[in-house]
């Protein structure tokens, strides 16, 4: 037996519109500017929408229905990505429902606001994985099992965390992360793997070799290999199973049609390579709980620094690498108990908007391959702008506070 265990990511951020100084005080809306800006949040989606996320989700639908049931995938889709979802095009929540009563669709869990908080505030953290596996629960009648952190951000504390509170609280049996060289050494991501000491916790390594051919090579003209087709992925795949017959290709869902443009022949190649992966009897593809499931853990591995899925440093330094997004993040995460304790809805939630790790991304000053990847997504004209903007933001967070408490304290001497 041989297996693909195939994941993707769905997520779309609330950006911060060109706040200014001189918004602060006076306009509490950061989230919505003209529909054509570069920071439409609607216009965004409904682009995305069009290019990736209805023509990629009805080849889903379609494979599972022509391979009857054995084309299987799973799904990460953050909070965000929802309320978006539900604001500007519904009709995508409606396939999602119906790709998972098939059974071949299995959705994981995260935070619910694709945040970085469990290395900033572990009460923040919880609150946020919480409230993701209920709406999940919610609309889609499914409940996650396996656990992935907002960009693979992984380390020994979470693979503790996991294996205790994850378990006990939410029934997480296992987590995603990346199959790093440095701490895969010699071995192999196509096995299953357990954290140091852990009891209940699995691990699935992202074998990066091969999904970044689809994820970020496969357009490339200057890459050795291009065109990639079919038949030399699946060879390549075919030689990977000699070190372990679980191959776990994890991508952005967004590189169907977004990041690698239809033209390209990228849904082409996806629906040929999934029918000719079954072709072969001994092959098939797995949700992430029934990888986890194919096997005992071969091996510990352990991770003492942070690993991610970004950038050739594959570490944090993408979110905080630099001192404005060390500033933005520490004063965003100073600011909770105090915002939580005013019980306003409204506040809340345009601060845990605030904490989706795409902002600090946006403050990345990287040069280079890196440099290019973080401009590419940004919709800021530099990262300077991008804090700027957010730190406005943060200032009318704090007038909105001060407002809260001076009402609170006229209310109470009254």
């Amino acid at each position: 037996m041989r297996a693909i265990c195939l994941y993707l990511h769905m997520h779309q951020p609330y950006r911060v519109k060109q706040y200014s100084i001189f918004n602060v005080a006076r306009d509490h809306d950061y989230w919505e500017p003209d529909f054509y800006s570069k920071q439409s949040n609607e216009r965004i989606f409904k682009k995305v929408a069009e290019k990736s996320y209805r023509p990629m989700l009805s080849l889903i639908e379609r494979k599972i229905k022509e391979t009857d049931g054995a084309f299987k995938v799973s799904l990460s889709i953050t909070g965000t990505w929802l309320d978006q979802a539900q604001a500007y095009e519904p009709e995508l929540l409606i396939q999602i429902r119906r790709l998972i009563k098939t059974g071949c669709v299995e959705i994981v869990g995260e935070t619910y606001y694709h945040s970085l908080a469990f290395f900033h505030s572990l009460p923040e953290f919880e609150a946020q994985v919480e409230k993701h596996q209920s709406r999940i629960e919610e609309l889609f009648g499914f409940k996650t099992k396996v656990f992935r952190n907002t960009e693979f951000a992984y380390n020994d504390a979470l693979g503790h965390w996991i294996d205790t509170e994850g378990f006990n609280k939410f029934g997480f049996k296992g987590c995603l992360t990346e199959g790093w060289d440095k701490v895969l050494g010699w071995r192999s991501p196509n096995h299953v793997y357990k954290a140091p000491g852990s009891v209940n916790t699995k691990l699935l390594l992202k074998n990066y070799r091969l999904s970044d051919d689809i994820a970020f090579r496969f357009s490339d003209r200057k890459w050795k290999e291009w065109p990639l087709t079919v038949e030399k992925f699946q060879g390549w795949a075919d030689m990977d199973c000699l070190r372990g017959n679980l191959v776990n290709l994890f991508m952005d869902f967004e590189t169907f049609g977004e990041n690698q443009w239809a033209d390209t022949g990228i849904f082409e190649f996806m629906d040929k390579f999934i029918t000719d992966w079954l072709s072969v009897y001994e092959n098939k593809f797995f949700t992430c709980s029934e990888a986890l499931d194919s096997e005992d853990a071969v091996d510990e591995v352990a991770m003492p620094s942070t690993v991610t899925w970004a950038d050739t440093e594959r570490d944090l330094s993408a979110w905080d690498g630099n001192s404005m997004q060390k500033e933005a993040e520490d004063t965003l995460y100073n600011m909770r108990d105090d915002i939580l304790a005013t019980g306003d809805q409204r506040l809340i939630e345009d601060w845990r908007r605030l904490t989706t790790s795409d902002h600090p991304y946006y403050m990345c000053t990287k040069y280079w391959n890196d440099g290019d990847v973080h401009a590419y997504f940004s919709p800021y004209d530099s990262p300077y702008d991008a804090f700027m903007y957010f730190m406005n933001a943060i200032r009318d967070l704090d007038y909105r506070l001060l407002n809260n408490q001076l009402k609170k304290q006229q209310r109470s001497t009254n």
